[in-house]
């Protein structure tokens, strides 16, 4: 095991009924902005119970957060924090909310003149944050336990990422219940969202961390088993509740204590969705088989892993499937209801997106029906620099640097 240091300081707030306690959480003498995404949080009455219990706080709200958050929105928000004097955020959504809440706290206090340089050095620069509470709708990418978050910017078509221990969510509020309404489709993308999370840390090389590598395989299997449960019954609370709980422990540094990680699949993937938005779990899913099926043999023979390719470990694996396929197929195998089946090659719809193969990545953006941005070239080598130096080759990364932190 490596040296590490871990301090988590969000406060959870777990359970049914749960979002009533942010009243004593929140800050009544001062403005707060409420921040949330497209609508969904009215129509599963989470809206409701957030503004119940905040009846006596300054509330300013902006709504409009996209999936994959981009600069640009962020930035509009930012300009509402100046305007209204505003001292904390309260993030209600997914990680998406999350991460662009993070994104605008840390850009309210940031001396430097283009807060996006905080995405372009990784958080290294950033020096301080408003606090940020939350309450989390979808589980998925653990942000609400880690000072991650990950930005994309509509005009270089870049999806970077920071880390700073000022980003940390105060507390974090996590009612499974809030979750019951969600599409089949997202509970789906948030499964193998938090499983790719673990396989990113546990699926690298040998450190001697015994207690690690059983921490991960804990997760993994937790989630192996509650994921048909919770996709087939979205209002039974206990697989709903172990699938939340396993989400904020798949990304809050704990499993990253002493080992190193791997996010190679994670970088690739946040091509994929910078330049033709696809959903970032589905990415996951068709590009983490290739990541293994290339770089398996270095990447980590110990006995965990080897347990694991072997069939033989805790972690059930379909019969006649390689190491490199064992997962996505165990959480989301190819069921009857498409909507909640995960791909695990290229589908055919996104034939029309995806370059094909030997064609370069960034074909469709340089396209004549779409002129690349003056300062694509400059966006387009710095990724291709990234995504060099991430390669997963037994890389060891050190966790106890905020800047070398886990992607969301």
């Amino acid at each position: 095991m490596e040296r590490f240091t871990y301090r988590n300081p969000t406060e959870i707030l777990f359970g049914k009924g749960m979002i009533a306690e942010i009243s004593s959480r929140v800050p009544a003498d001062r403005p707060i902005l409420l921040v949330w995404g497209g609508g969904s949080i009215k129509k599963n009455g989470v809206y409701d119970q957030v503004k119940a219990a905040l009846t006596r706080h300054q509330l300013v709200e902006f709504s409009g957060v996209e999936p994959n958050p981009s600069h640009e929105t962020c930035m509009k928000a930012l300009a509402v924090v100046k305007d209204k004097g505003v001292k904390f955020l309260l993030a209600v959504g997914g990680g998406s909310v999350l991460d662009a809440a993070k994104y605008i706290a840390a850009a309210a206090v940031f001396s430097g003149a283009d807060p996006w340089e905080i995405l372009r050095r990784n958080g290294s620069n950033v020096t301080g944050a408003l606090p940020v509470g939350a309450v989390l709708t979808l589980p998925a990418t653990g942000s609400e336990s880690n000072g991650n978050a990950v930005i994309s910017r509509k005009s270089t078509s870049e999806k970077l990422h920071f880390a700073s221990n000022h980003a940390y969510p105060v507390f974090s509020v996590l009612d499974p219940e809030a979750t019951f309404s969600l599409p089949a489709k997202q509970v789906r993308n948030g499964l193998v969202d938090a499983f790719v999370h673990v396989c990113e840390q546990y699926m690298t090389v040998p450190t001697d961390a015994l207690l690690q590598d059983r921490l991960a395989e804990s997760v993994l299997q937790t989630l192996v088993e509650v994921a048909p449960l919770t996709l087939e019954n979205p209002r039974d609370y206990p697989s709903r509740a172990d699938f939340m709980w396993s989400a904020t422990i798949a990304l809050n540094n704990l499993l990253s204590c002493g080992v190193p990680g791997d996010w190679a699949t994670h970088m690739i993937g946040h091509e994929l969705t910078a330049f033709y938005g696809i959903d970032h779990a589905e990415s996951l899913a068709v590009v983490m088989p290739g990541v293994w099926r290339t770089s398996w043999p270095p990447s980590r023979p110990s006995s965990a892993s080897t347990a694991v390719a072997s069939g033989t470990s805790a972690i059930p694996r379909p019969p006649s499937t390689g190491p490199r396929h064992f997962s996505i197929r165990s959480i989301c195998p190819r069921a009857s209801r498409t909507s909640a089946s995960m791909p695990r090659t290229r589908p055919a719809r996104w034939a029309s997106a995806l370059p094909a193969a030997g064609r370069p990545l960034a074909s469709k953006a340089t396209s004549p029906a779409k002129p690349p941005p003056t300062s694509y070239a400059h966006a387009r080598d710095g990724r291709a620099d990234r995504a060099r130096r991430w390669r997963c080759k037994g890389r060891k990364l050190r966790t106890g640097d905020p800047s070398q932190a886990p992607f969301a």
